[in-house]
């Protein structure tokens, strides 16, 4: 009888720390010159929100007062209020109201990987960046049900990847090396 094999994480479907590291100081050097792209993926990687999450983000779904933005899950995902950095919301808010219109955000799922094929630091899908939001997450905290509801998963069965990824690598490293 065959098992169902579980979703596992590898080193292409996140970003590593000097690529983060990277794409933080690529996005910091044009968020002037390119504001909306910029904002767009520090939004990504500070919420683990995927690509149509981002894209529907509107300018109702940004809450001043707790400097918080609504993600409306989808594939089945919860709905989720995600603190955001002081400055990252700041910009977001005054970015959202300038524009006018409903969505902060309002281009295609095909323009922005477009756009973040421009960006990215390497070759890596703009899904890296909720898998890094999550490890990274993960290993501040080692709170998997605080993971859980950030990324909206229903069933904690799908978040555990990242505690064994986590994991393994870690008690790998102190065994071996």
């Amino acid at each position: 009888m065959a098992t169902a094999s579980r979703y596992s994480l590898n080193k292409n479907k996140y970003l590593l720390a000097p690529e983060t590291e990277r794409l933080r100081k690529i996005l910091t050097d044009f968020q002037d010159k390119d504001p909306r792209n910029c904002l767009m993926f520090w939004v990504a990687l500070r919420t683990g929100a995927r690509a149509q999450e981002i894209l529907n983000i509107q300018r109702s779904d940004l809450n001043p007062y707790d400097e918080s933005v609504f993600i409306r899950g989808i594939k089945g995902s919860n709905d989720r209020e995600i603190p955001l950095h002081s400055d990252i919301f700041n910009r977001l808010h005054r970015f959202a109201e300038k524009e006018g219109g409903t969505k902060v955000f309002p281009i295609s799922y095909n323009r922005l990987y477009q756009v973040w094929e421009m960006y990215r630091p390497v070759p890596k899908k703009f899904h890296s960046l909720r898998h890094t939001f999550a490890i990274e997450l993960y290993q501040k905290t080692k709170d998997l049900r605080l993971v859980q509801v950030a990324l909206g998963h229903r069933n904690i069965t799908n978040t555990m990847v990242y505690a064994d990824y986590v994991y393994s690598q870690q008690e790998l490293r102190k065994l071996i090396l």
